[in-house]
């Protein structure tokens, strides 16, 4: 059955209230402070007399210093308390801030409109655990990837919304401030009323003793995330798009004025287009990753990061305009959409990073813990967006120009990225399997869901061509542990490829019994820790098409560890330049073409007992079929 769509989940009440309740929180957490941000600009003096770029700046540090100070207490109380409890209690506050700030709005008292931007931080602080730890309770693993597109798609499109409707409103008049102030106590109670609907959320550690100490909580969760590698570089992967992404939308103000010579309509535009890239990359990921977590996505995400990055910087030395342009006069002068294009692609190569990076944390973290860990992730993202800042003062104190400070941000990603994937190179791994199944062949996977999501089984295949374990590997829903002929595991420049899989070399009796015994040593504790261990029990590939006779490996390995076996059949290898059919292998490369079509068909568990290599090559021969 064809998997259905992300969007039919916004149909569905395990995800709709809650997406809904996120998307009107971060549409009026943006209009509330652009609005107020746009009217210290342009109307500072009937306001304070405090100097207006000092009050830029200081009011998005008063929106963040709440994610530094309560994210550690925020994460404990989301796995401690029921999640549509939680939401609907941070919703109501909200109401109550959004009723500060218009009491601010109508009476002109900027200290109560700076105190509900703090209030707005810690709104938002609250809620995010709740966030993303919400998702792997209500959707199931094939849906992550979707449900999460859709959450960082409605989150970008909610800032670019409340950005635009903040400044449009404000500045009507006469009733710009009331516009203002009414309008986002109305969307605070649409948000409350939503939140309503959310189902319930059990919380995975209700006994959970709270710790108050925001430094030292921060530390432990920092340092138990720490444990689980991938998840620890996950969060300093998401935080590191956090600090290039600071780095370059605080430079859209200044870019789009100075550099570009454009109005705020101008500014406006590369918000938007930048907001619609990340919209699209994000909703993208699930095309791209076939419905399951695949991080393969994450390496090709900031790859795509340095390269507009770096051409952004190279559109800019291109742009010639010096004359002041509003947004229709910019868009038809030469260079414009270049610019445009580089900033699309920035926005779309970032959802392809982040959302792969946010599924990882939901399906590899300790449930109990999810909330906290990320809570921590949520203190890394603020202390690199405060670092981002700082580096950004001093590029420009250096004297570089903005697009130099574009150059130099896509080199630094592109250096740190290749420091991840080099300390957890399963990122790199997963994205060689991804690139070279889907761009030489299309592959299908049917009934794959019948593959356990946790929990240990073997997975047995007909073997006919080298390509047969990047097929698997593409197709599976979780890490798989291959078993495969010593010599080829040993070979030179890439045996390192085989030793990141964690693949196990397995010899004859006959040739080497000790390397044999090794093997089955490893496939039994792979097993007891859980993991998917996938063999070819005809030991060699096939030299005619047909499923050769099957070894008695596999009863070994069952009267160690009794665990289910998984049947499965590849089609439409043989015949390949990868298989061993008769022909010129250039001349087959050319009769099939480069994208021709694959098949990973999954069949139904065999119990152990009844798991004889005969009936397991006969089920293997059923699922294939006829096409080879």
């Amino acid at each position: 059955m064809k998997p259905a769509s992300q969007f039919s989940l916004l149909l569905q009440r395990r995800f709709a209230p809650f997406f809904w309740t996120q998307f009107l929180g971060a549409l009026n957490d943006n209009v509330f402070k652009t609005a107020l941000l746009t009217v210290l600009t342009f109307d500072a003096l009937s306001w304070t007399a405090m100097d207006v770029g000092q009050l830029n700046q200081l009011i998005p540090g008063l929106f963040i210093l709440p994610f530094m100070l309560f994210s550690a207490s925020a994460g404990q109380i989301a796995d401690k308390v029921e999640k549509g409890r939680l939401a609907r209690a941070v919703k109501l506050l909200e109401v109550l801030i959004m009723s500060v700030a218009a009491l601010g709005w109508f009476s002109h008292q900027l200290w109560l409109l700076v105190a509900a931007v703090a209030g707005m931080g810690l709104h938002s602080t609250l809620f995010g655990p709740v966030k993303y730890a919400y998702l792997p309770q209500h959707l199931k693993t094939d849906e992550l990837v979707g449900g999460n597109g859709i959450v960082e798609m409605g989150t970008f499109v909610g800032i670019l919304l409340g950005e635009m409707l903040g400044a449009l409103l404000v500045v009507h008049q006469p009733w710009g401030i009331h516009l203002v102030a009414l309008g986002t106590i109305g969307i605070a109670l649409l948000g409350c009323a939503m939140s309503w609907k959310i189902p319930l959320s059990p919380a995975p550690a209700p006994d959970l003793v709270m710790n108050w100490n925001p430094f030292t909580e921060t530390v432990r969760n920092i340092g138990f995330s720490s444990h689980n590698r991938p998840v620890f570089l996950s969060l300093l992967a998401n935080s590191w798009f956090w600090f290039y992404g600071a780095i370059v939308l605080a430079q859209f103000p200044q870019y789009a004025k100075v550099y570009l010579h454009g109005d705020h309509s101008v500014f406006v535009l590369l918000l938007a287009v930048f907001s619609v890239g990340i919209g699209a990359g994000s909703l993208l990921c699930e095309r791209l990753s076939g419905h399951k977590v695949e991080i393969g996505l994450v390496p090709f995400g900031a790859f795509g990061l340095s390269l507009f990055g770096i051409d952004l910087y190279l559109s800019s030395t291109h742009y010639v305009n010096v004359a002041t342009v509003d947004l229709w006069q910019f868009i038809v002068l030469p260079g414009s959409w270049k610019i445009l294009f580089d900033i699309v692609g920035i926005g779309i190569f970032g959802g392809l990073y982040i959302v792969p990076l946010f599924a990882l944390i939901q399906t590899r973290c300790d449930p109990q813990h999810m909330s906290r860990t990320i809570a921590g992730m949520n203190i890394l993202n603020s202390l690199f967006m405060v670092v981002a800042a700082l580096s950004a003062m001093v590029m420009l104190r250096c004297g570089l120009s903005i697009p130099q400070i574009f150059l130099v941000t896509a080199c630094l990603n592109a250096l740190v990225a290749l420091y991840i994937f080099t300390v957890v190179p399963e990122f790199l791994l997963r994205f060689l399997v991804w690139a070279l199944v889907h761009t030489i062949h299309k592959v299908r996977g049917i009934d794959i869901d019948r593959i356990p999501a946790n929990g240990a089984a073997i997975l047995v295949c007909n073997h006919v061509s080298y390509l047969d374990a990047l097929v698997i590997a593409a197709c599976a829903p979780r890490p798989i542990r291959f078993v495969m002929d010593y010599r080829i595991f040993n070979l030179p420049v890439i045996s390192w490829l085989f030793k990141t899989a964690k693949a196990i070399p397995i010899s004859t009796a006959k040739e080497n019994p000790w390397i044999m015994e090794h093997a089955f040593v490893d496939i039994a504790k792979a097993l007891h820790e859980g993991d998917l261990v996938c063999i070819f029990p005809e030991g060699r590939l096939t030299e005619h098409g047909e499923v050769n006779p099957f070894k008695n490996g596999i009863q070994q390995i069952l009267s160690r560890t009794p665990v289910p076996v998984i049947p499965m059949a590849l089609r439409g290898l043989w015949g390949s330049i990868y298989s061993r059919s008769g022909g010129n292998p250039f001349e087959r490369a050319f009769r099939r073409g480069l994208f021709s079509r694959l098949e990973l068909i999954v069949g139904q568990p065999v119990n152990a007992t009844q798991a004889s290599p005969e009936y397991l090559r006969h089920c293997v021969q059923e699922l294939r079929g006829e096409w080879k």
